[in-house]
């Protein structure tokens, strides 16, 4: 039965969505209807279609009182929009749904597992938020809160787990059992990732504590996922309040890999390898799925918490999903790359090969775009190291760009999005490290109105930036600084006959 709070939900974004023409959307990043999007939620397979929920708050551009919002697909690039699928609306989530996920049941039915929030006011005139787990079951498109929830609350954590700081559980069921991990606090303010194990998905015990932070990694660790791929077991964290470690992690709300073994009959991780997820400025929060064919699917809310406050005036949307990214291991590292899907969109085609630069930027006859696919790799001249920098300018009119620029001597990739659009004192610039191959180095940048994603070597490092340039900015140009480099270009047109969302 559909809850007064939900309709309501569902009514505003129907009636008010459609004033939001598909030009100011991205194309093929996914968006809410109307309002304010955060993380991705309940990223699962369900009756040969991909669903995506979301933390929503459609009566605003801001944070609110959190829903889920929902979209479905076919082929991870054109989604479907389909009604807000949950509100806040019981005794159990009364304050906010917070983050959760998804799994397809035996007997037909979606399984909703979310983060359920109330507060309680305190003598002393505080305000505390309890986090509890709770479910909900439906057929794609409604769902039926369970009348017991909260299934899972403070009284089920192990001695020193915070009952204030206790979310985003990620669900999955193998041979028959379900499985879930959740982010938790420890006694000593940092976070830990919690295991729970149930026979039927209403009936939840602890299980064991996967990893904790110990203060190193940051402290809470939010959205946790768990799973294995290529012969590793992954556990992904995205840490608060994380440190500066050298130019793998930086400073505040980031996304780490924990690569290692697992032993499901102690249920005993074993930590063999940490990394950073992403190195832009706008990654956080991300969720994965298996789709039939074996693959490892990732989505995240391309936005930084730091910076949801830097908007564009009279915006009616905020907050957008990366472009879906399929993962492996190569050489010990967590890869990601555009779903293959992409290539369904590919329009036309530019190709140049061994294009010398020197001096000055260097544009090339039908190399520009704001919805574009393109590699560029960049070599030295006679394979010696004959340049001190590259730089690819994107999105540019002769007042805006986006930068992005390659250092051999170094081996560092920097992002650069200052020129990008946003009027805000706000951190633009990222630099990480790569490792170039034979002395070359490959660059894939996809663009999508809004945002642009980097995707070096094949997918060894990636990078995420929203950017704000006006839609006219289209030019692309390369440069090289003090030497002469060669470069390799090929560039696709993304093109889409209508906008599904």
């Amino acid at each position: 039965m559909t809850s007064d709070k939900l309709q309501q939900a569902r009514s505003f974004e129907t009636q008010y969505a459609a004033f939001i023409p598909d030009a100011e959307r991205p194309a093929f990043h996914v968006t809410g209807a109307i309002g304010w999007i955060n993380d991705p939620n309940g990223f699962s397979c369900y009756k040969g279609e991909y669903h995506l929920f979301f933390q929503y708050h459609p009566y605003s551009t801001e944070w609110g009182p959190m829903h889920w919002g929902h979209v479905k697909t076919r082929d991870f690039i054109r989604w479907e929009r389909l009604p807000a699928a949950i509100a806040p609306d019981t005794d159990a989530d009364r304050d906010g749904c917070f983050s959760g996920s998804a799994a397809e049941l035996p007997d037909g039915r979606q399984m909703l597992m979310y983060t359920g929030v109330y507060r309680v006011r305190r003598p002393d005139g505080r305000m505390e938020e309890f986090q509890q787990q709770c479910v909900a079951f439906g057929d794609g498109v409604d769902y039926e809160k369970y009348a017991g929830n909260p299934v899972l609350d403070g009284a089920d954590l192990p001695a020193g787990g915070s009952v204030l700081d206790f979310r985003d559980p990620k669900l999955w069921l193998e041979e028959g059992t379900f499985y879930m991990v959740a982010g938790n606090r420890t006694e000593d303010g940092s976070g830990a990732i919690r295991l729970f194990e149930s026979a039927d998905g209403t009936h939840w015990r602890y299980a064991a504590t996967l990893d904790a932070s110990c203060n190193e990694y940051g402290r809470m660790w939010e959205c946790p996922d768990f799973f294995p791929l290529d012969g590793k077991q992954v556990l992904m964290v995205s840490p608060q309040e994380m440190t500066a470690i050298g130019l793998e992690f930086h400073a505040g709300y980031g996304v780490v890999a924990l690569l290692g073994s697992y032993d499901k009959a102690p249920y005993r991780f074993e930590r063999e390898a940490v990394q950073a997820v992403d190195y832009g400025t706008d990654f956080y929060a991300p969720q994965t799925l298996e789709t039939p064919d074996g693959r490892r699917i990732m989505i995240a809310w391309m936005q930084n918490w730091a910076t949801t406050g830097c908007k564009p005036q009279g915006c009616r949307w905020f907050g957008q999903m990366t472009l879906p990214r399929e993962l492996s291991i190569r050489d010990g590292r967590l890869v990601q790359n555009p779903v293959r899907e992409l290539a369904q969109y590919h329009g036309r085609r530019v190709s140049y090969k061994d294009v010398l630069l020197t001096a000055g930027a260097t544009s090339l006859h039908g190399v520009e775009g704001r919805m574009l696919d393109m590699t560029v790799t960049v070599r030295p001249v006679d394979g010696r190291e004959s340049y001190q920098a590259f730089k690819l300018h994107l999105a540019a009119d002769g007042n805006c760009e986006t930068v992005i620029r390659y250092k051999p001597a170094s081996s560092t990739v920097r992002i650069d999005r200052t020129h990008s659009g946003f009027p805000y004192d706000i951190v633009n610039v990222r630099d990480f490290p790569v490792r170039p191959a034979g002395g070359a180095v490959k660059l894939r940048v996809v663009l999508d109105r809004y945002s642009l994603e980097l995707f070096v070597n094949d997918g060894e490092q990636a990078a995420s930036m929203t950017l704000y340039t006006p839609q006219s900015a289209q030019a692309v140009s390369f440069e090289v600084i003090e030497g002469a480099a060669r470069i390799d270009v090929e560039k696709y047109s993304l093109e889409f006959e209508e906008d599904a969302q």
